[in-house]
């Protein structure tokens, strides 16, 4: 299959051309860059090295193809969606511009009217975890928030159990590396105002709350981002009031039979150890999905944690992972890397 990507020399970008090169089922045709046009892939990706002799591309240079993947800044795809559309019959977005499917809630998290509000509809949010069945029907997929994946991740086990009292607030602090604000250099990413930092940039209000709204129903959820000094990584630490009389063992039973036919869900959870809670260190590169919890029996709060890695399960992980399921391939192609330890 014959796949190209309009905005290949980001983070994510990077990401997505090298499970792609290592897909047996895809051949990559074009990569784009406006700002790199005519340079080789491997200036931008150096780990690809030896791996492809691409070059960037300019925009207007792109062909045809099977399955196009967009991995434009934010609020870029939504301008030019019905020209990507006729380049190819499937396409997956990495972006925010299709994750919400309501025009309105859009424009309060993003603060600006959709560009293309028609298209909404016509996405499936791109978590195959939420959305398997309808992804293998789909056209067209959008990316997935990596602060919003990491907190459904630690909400779903819980709610599909039926254990959250949705009366009470759930908070969700999500602490971040360096790596979820792209490659554009800023003040914020400059070392010395980044090195030994724990800073916190969205304690209220962040737009990936819509998606956890939106995917859970659950309305009363509250993120507080904190950037911390990774380069990769997300962990989302939930807390979440339980109904009444929930015990351990109820919680037990609900992480396993959510976890138990995922191919990417793994349950973190030992007595003993530095390894006992999940950690996104140890999942860099990789597509896995680490959960773990905690009950304070003498409240009824139940400390839930997500860890994965951003690029990764945050962003080209799953669009590859949503593009398998879309095309037919055994979901889990391309995508078996367990991670390193020690990193």
């Amino acid at each position: 299959m014959r796949v190209s990507l309009v905005g290949g020399s980001g983070y994510a970008g990077g990401e997505l051309i090298r499970l792609l090169l290592g897909h047996p089922q895809v051949e990559i045709d074009q990569i784009t860059s406006e700002s790199r046009v005519g340079e080789y892939v491997y200036q931008a990706h150096p780990n690809l090295r030896k791996q492809t002799a691409l070059q960037f591309t300019a925009l207007d240079q792109l062909r045809p193809c099977d399955l196009l993947f967009l991995a434009l800044p934010h609020g870029e795809a939504q301008k030019r969606i019905a020209q990507f559309a006729a380049l190819a019959p499937r396409m997956i977005d990495l972006s925010a511009d299709f994750r919400l499917r309501d025009p309105a809630r859009y424009e309060q998290w993003y603060h600006k009217p959709h560009a293309a509000p028609e298209w909404l509809a016509q996405f499936v949010y791109g978590l195959p975890e939420l959305h398997r069945a309808d992804l293998q029907a789909a056209r067209y997929a959008s990316g997935v928030g990596c602060n919003a994946t990491a907190g459904l991740f630690a909400l779903l086990p819980l709610q599909r159990a039926g254990l959250i009292d949705t009366e009470k607030p759930i908070v969700i602090d999500i602490k971040v590396g360096s790596s979820e604000g792209g490659n554009a250099p800023s003040l914020a990413s400059h070392h010395p105002e980044r090195s030994g930092s724990v800073r916190s940039f969205a304690p209220t209000g962040h737009r990936h709350t819509a998606e956890i709204v939106q995917e859970t129903g659950l309305a009363n959820v509250h993120l507080s981002i904190t950037s911390v000094e990774l380069v990769r990584g997300v962990l989302a630490t939930a807390h979440v009031w339980l109904k009444a009389g929930a015990s351990e063992k109820d919680l037990w039973k609900a992480y396993r039979a959510f976890a138990k036919d995922e191919p990417f869900v793994r349950i973190v959870k030992d007595k003993t150890g530095i390894h006992r809670y999940p950690d996104p260190k140890i999942l860099a590169g990789a597509n896995f999905v680490d959960i773990g919890f905690e009950l304070d029996e003498a409240t009824g709060r139940a400390v839930s944690l997500c860890a994965l890695d951003n690029l990764m399960k945050g962003a080209a992980g799953s669009a590859v992972q949503a593009m398998n399921l879309m095309c037919g391939f055994p979901e889990t192609t391309a995508l078996g890397f367990s991670g390193l330890h020690p990193l």
